[in-house]
């Protein structure tokens, strides 16, 4: 296991880019600012699995929910991708800090944690305070906890908090 520090990730309202964690510059189709949180729709070009995804960045969650569309024979067996993140935002340009855990939403089947074993890592070689782990852990336990509650569905769970997701695909 490769242990780094966390990811870190840009999105620019005005400039309607996106610098991803390893500093590449994308193009986004749709920016949408709400109450809860920021919307966005970006195409993934060249990818040869995925043709574009949107995401959710929601700041009162630590949350980044996201729907990938996948190329057909390259579909994936979850609806839902969910990063445990920290997000900022200055002006028109919003950051997010990735703490490692992700949640992989199979809607109406179950969810399941990954990467716990790089968090820990992470904290074992002092690449993130124990607080954040902590902070981290427990919001991961409260989505979790959230989703099943509302029948594995993480889009009724976040609309039982008064943040609906919209989406552009079904």
């Amino acid at each position: 296991m490769h242990i780094h520090p966390p990811k870190i990730e840009y999105f620019d309202l005005d400039a309607k880019s996106n610098t991803d964690p390893k500093g590449h510059l994308r193009g986004v189709e749709e920016y949408r600012l709400t109450p809860h949180g920021l919307y966005m729709f970006r195409p993934v070009p060249g990818h040869p699995h995925l043709s574009h995804f949107e995401s959710w960045l929601l700041p009162s969650q630590g949350l980044r929910v996201t729907r990938q569309s996948w190329h057909p024979g390259h579909e994936r067996d979850y609806d839902l991708y969910i990063d445990l993140v920290e997000i900022s935002s200055s002006g028109s340009v919003w950051k997010t800090v990735d703490l490692y855990l992700d949640i992989l939403v199979r809607t109406g089947r179950g969810v399941t944690v990954l990467d716990t074993d790089e968090l820990l890592g992470a904290l074992d070689q002092g690449l993130l305070r124990p607080e954040r782990a902590q902070w981290a852990l427990e919001n991961t336990y409260r989505a979790v906890a959230g989703i099943a509650a509302h029948g594995h569905d993480a889009v009724r769970w976040l609309a039982s908090l008064g943040m609906i997701t919209t989406w552009r695909r079904g």
